[in-house]
């Protein structure tokens, strides 16, 4: 029988909840996880080496391994925080970070969808991460620590993301899947994962419920099993080829997005799509049906910051993920 796949979430799951690291570790031990994915800096109590060895000591004595990541590390992306410092060393920051927790990954991004937009497009973004990357190289071989890219918030489809890794130096960079944002970059996320699955170290996943409609397709992300993913083929797929890989799960109730790419501008971001690869999320698209009623804008922000709807999605994912999947190794 195959070693069961392991199991965790990000902590931006539950990020209404405002929980620091130690009652995040608390909750993904009485949740019976593997993995905590703590994304971002903040979510620390504190970056002291005595601070950080106790929270690893609190996970491991629990069962649960941590990794931890940060946002934007490309300096012209809308995401960039300037005044946390120069993006080298924001990521050098997080790759200590990283070691003092056991992580074996530092996740970062390089932006979001918005950049696509950028005079030059992507492309010279994509070329100012790998420099970035490039230049903590030695700083994170020397700690251990291998940095996961994330397609993020639809900054980079799948075969973006490969350039980039493939450009920076595999050896130390992989990619962080997310199969929620594979959709909001117009990809299927089965076929976003089988290209990135070479490179995969972790993941961040959630569902996505797709449906077509007149200017071209809407997307909502929903709790895991409530969309049109065929998780059994995706995961059929990862444990063929990237069973070591941890499942962690970002679910992100309550948010939909408009995707007209029947109207030609909308195209102007993505001047090498590959029409192969659209043809796949149009196929998804055609498979899934919108809701039966659609709730208003109003009441869907309003979901997306509630605590309570945070932890009910993530906790329906969790039990899907075990109960229907066999996900977890407890």
């Amino acid at each position: 029988m195959p070693e069961r796949l392991q199991l965790g979430f990000d902590n931006y799951a539950l990020r209404s909840m405002d929980w620091k690291a130690p009652r995040l570790v608390d909750y993904a031990i009485q949740q019976r996880l593997d993995v905590l994915l703590l994304s971002t800096p903040d979510v620390f109590e504190s970056h002291d080496a005595a601070a950080l060895s106790d929270l690893r000591r609190r996970a491991a004595d629990g069962g649960v391994a941590l990794q931890a990541g940060m946002l934007s590390i490309c300096p012209s992306s809308q995401l960039f925080d300037a005044r946390r410092g120069a993006a080298q060393e924001q990521l050098k920051a997080v790759i200590r970070i990283a070691q003092a927790v056991g992580s074996p990954v530092a996740r970062c991004v390089l932006g979001i969808v918005h950049d696509r937009n950028h005079s030059g497009g992507i492309g010279p973004l994509i070329e100012e991460t790998v420099t970035v990357l490039r230049e903590v190289r030695t700083f994170a071989v020397d700690h251990g620590v291998r940095i996961a890219v994330e397609n993020h918030a639809g900054d980079l489809q799948a075969r973006e993301l490969v350039q980039l890794i493939q450009a920076a130096g595999e050896d130390f960079v992989g990619a962080l899947v997310d199969a929620g944002n594979a959709t909001w970059a117009l990809e299927d996320p089965l076929e976003n994962l089988r290209q990135l699955c070479p490179y995969a170290i972790t993941t961040g996943l959630r569902d996505s419920r797709l449906w077509a409609t007149d200017t071209g397709a809407t997307l909502e992300w929903t709790a895991m099993g409530a969309g049109n993913v065929d998780w059994r083929e995706y995961f059929r797929v990862f444990r063929e080829l990237c069973p070591r890989v941890p499942v962690i799960l970002e679910t992100i109730p309550a948010r939909r997005f408009k995707l007209p790419f029947l109207r030609r501008e909308f195209w102007a971001p993505y001047p090498e799509a590959r029409a192969g690869e659209f043809a796949a999320f149009l196929a998804m698209a055609a498979r899934g049906c919108a809701p039966t009623s659609l709730i208003a804008q109003a009441e869907m922000d309003r979901q997306a910051d509630d605590p309570a709807v945070q932890l009910a999605c993530l906790e329906e994912s969790l039990r899907y993920c075990r109960d229907e999947l066999g996900l977890g190794s407890h």
